[in-house]
């Protein structure tokens, strides 16, 4: 363990992290899970900010309140699961002691040499940040409590050949099913989240009606998902859920929209709309138009004529 400034605490290994919080060494040297039912972490770090270098799943069951996650507060009344890829920044609170579940703890290398460690990019909810952390039903509870309990069962045994070939593939198991239960909450949750799609409409629509882009660029991915305060993974994979498309092809969407109203009342030439909608070179909006119209922008405005 090191200290990096502002008092955040770094750790490389496993071993390291479980030692510090005064908790039983790990059956693994790549693997630990922490059973809240059967284990309590010391205080002595409360209020500190640590960044561990493996990935951390932690599965509340029913805590009330709010718990300190990352950088932001999660509220886990409803319990549920949330996920740090390594070198993200956590912060321990008091009340990390105060709940039933378990926080399971894995390093790369565990992985590297298999399937998942090529497609662990793919479960996007590593990336997403702490308010959007997975609700889970009861019977969701239910299942992933008994895939937590297999890993501890594993974990229980000899390290063998098969080891690290069942303990990744239960791993693999796990993160399945927090996909398919984030697709579940993007549906049944679709309220909320369309409203959140409608303040990303309002937010494009003055964006493009302001005439800063001319200025600024085009809007990014990250400057749409900061300006609605989610993570910019977060808002793709729930965009996607809903409508079949990501941010960038809904940011595209909202532009071509904006053009095709300037293109037919507008006396403006095609680079002068260009640079007003934010591209550098209207070459690029040529391209961009034509491949989501099929017509260029000149083609467009003669229709109107």
């Amino acid at each position: 363990m090191k200290t990096v400034p502002h008092q955040t605490l770094v750790f490389k290994s496993i071993s390291e992290l479980m030692q510090s919080l005064a908790l039983s060494k790990p059956q693994h040297p790549l693997v630990a899970l922490v059973n809240y039912d059967r284990s309590r972490i010391s205080r002595e770090y409360a209020g500190k900010s640590f960044l561990i270098d493996f990935y951390k799943i932690s599965f509340k069951k029913d805590f009330k309140g709010q718990v300190k996650y990352g950088q932001g507060y999660y509220d886990f009344e409803e319990g549920g699961l949330a996920f740090l890829a390594p070198n993200q920044l956590v912060t321990m609170s008091g009340e990390e002691s105060g709940y039933e579940g378990y926080t399971l703890y894995f390093h790369a290398d565990l992985i590297r040499n298999h399937q998942l460690g090529k497609n662990i990019h793919q479960y996007g909810f590593f990336s997403y940040a702490v308010t959007e952390a997975l609700f889970l039903s009861d019977k969701e509870k239910r299942v992933i409590s008994g895939l937590f309990e297999s890993i501890a069962n594993e974990l229980d045994n000899n390290i063998d050949a098969f080891s690290q070939d069942v303990l990744v593939s239960q791993i693999e198991l796990l993160l399945n099913h927090s996909n398919r239960f984030y697709n579940r909450q993007f549906i049944t949750r679709k309220a909320v989240y369309h409203d959140l799609i409608d303040k990303m409409n309002v937010y494009l629509a003055e964006r493009f009606d302001s005439g800063t882009s001319s200025l600024n660029g085009l809007p990014t991915v990250q400057e749409v998902s900061d300006h609605l305060q989610v993570s910019a993974r977060y808002l793709t994979d729930l965009l996607k859920s809903l409508t079949g498309q990501g941010t960038q092809q809904h940011i595209h969407n909202k532009l071509i929209e904006k053009a095709k109203a300037i293109l037919s009342t507008s006396p403006l030439s095609i680079a002068q709309i260009a640079y007003q909608l934010g591209f550098e070179h209207p070459q690029s909006f040529n391209k961009l138009f034509k491949r989501s119209t099929s017509l260029s922008p000149n083609a467009f405005r003669k229709s109107f004529n």
